[in-house]
């Protein structure tokens, strides 16, 4: 299931291309050794000696480099020395040549080392930074089971402007959902301040209306720190739940986010908001009064959240993704087969793939006979 801190390990095909290409010098030492034998000595297939270190720069250490370079010049000189003539210059033209091209390999492959190890470290830091500001969620909260989906938009992140974040708080579980205004660094910094007022507040906070509050105040807060950033100036749309223990009902309130799907039995349908309220840091344009919504969640019930990366993906012709329509049909596959079932099904369907941030969060209560 993609998630924030999900790596595909490299498939088959990659190692066998990985390893091909560490091969491929040596095979064009071999092929070319032996088409110089077989074929008359007017021939003179040793010149494509030259591409082996050229390519070993691509795949192999300086040092490996340098070697399969002076194993090129070593084949290269057998092979004009097996021939009747011996002509000592252009043996020395050949060799000062194949020197030069290995010299230069040798430094292409120590630029490219460099440039790797660069990006490892750059990687590892990404990777640091990913788990504090979205980190994995647990698999059960309480009574309740946590299923995700996380894809973010630009190639090769591993985080996006659509942030959440569950915990389990005395006599509740409470869930937070959201997504920012736009995309890049800036909407990932909002997404981490969000993030950080959520994890100050949510245990203190005595309901969602309060802790919706706190949202605004923090990321005003941060504003005032660093008028200069683009966190300030971007607004996030939210939805926040909350499931107290020993009830079988789920408290909603949502900031301008979309309605989440909740599940009974066959049925689905979205959670009705009478007065949702404004997204966060745009409470100062309106009066902002935070209604909580309440509906029923028992044993085998499921709530999905999502952002609109899910909602709003269209087809060719721009007909947006029916996501009631797919849950219901989907209301009796597992609830952890879910996520991967609707990330799979929105590639499809998206006329481009999927061009935005994606998340979903399922909760799914468990049956009582569990």
């Amino acid at each position: 299931m993609p998630d924030a801190g999900h790596r595909r390990p490299p498939g088959r095909a990659e190692r066998h291309q990985f390893n091909l290409g560490r091969a491929l010098p040596f095979l064009i030492i071999a092929v070319t050794s032996l088409a110089d034998v077989l074929t008359p000595d007017k021939e003179r297939f040793e010149r494509l000696l030259v591409a082996a270190p050229a390519l070993a720069a691509v795949t192999w250490s300086v040092r490996g480099t340098i070697g399969i370079g002076l194993l090129a010049m070593g084949v290269r000189a057998l092979l004009h020395l097996g021939r009747s003539e011996t002509l000592v210059p252009e043996l020395l033209a050949s060799e000062v040549l194949l020197a030069l091209v290995t010299a230069s390999a040798a430094w292409v492959s120590r630029v490219r080392t460099r440039y790797e190890q660069d990006l490892r470290e750059v990687t590892a830091v990404a990777e640091v930074v990913q788990r504090v500001v979205l980190r994995p969620l647990p698999d059960r909260l309480g009574r309740f089971d946590l299923h995700l989906l996380y894809v973010a938009a630009a190639a090769k992140a591993r985080i996006g402007g659509d942030f959440y974040e569950a915990v389990q708080v005395p006599g509740a579980v409470r869930i937070m959902l959201g997504d920012v205004q736009g995309k890049g660094l800036g909407a990932v910094e909002t997404a981490s301040v969000l993030l950080g007022a959520f994890r100050a507040t949510v245990n203190e906070a005595p309901d969602l209306a309060t802790l919706a509050d706190k949202l605004d105040e923090g990321l005003a807060r941060y504003g005032g720190w660093d008028p200069e950033s683009d966190a300030a100036e971007r607004f996030a749309t939210v939805v926040l739940v909350e499931l107290p223990d020993g009830e079988d009902v789920a408290r909603l309130l949502s900031c301008g986010h979309p309605a989440p799907l909740v599940q009974h039995g066959s049925e689905v349908t979205p959670v009705a908001f009478a007065d949702p309220s404004l997204p966060v840091n745009l409470a100062g344009l309106a009066e902002n009064h935070h209604r909580i919504e309440e509906v029923p969640f028992g044993p085998g019930d499921r709530l999905l959240l999502y952002t609109d990366g899910v909602s709003e993906t269209r087809d060719r012709a721009g007909t947006f993704y029916p996501l009631q329509l797919r849950l219901r049909g989907w209301v009796r596959e597992p609830a952890a087969e879910l996520p991967e079932l609707l990330h799979r099904d929105l590639s499809a369907y998206g006329a481009d793939g999927l061009d935005d941030d994606v998340a979903a969060l399922l909760v799914a209560r468990a049956p009582e006979s569990r």
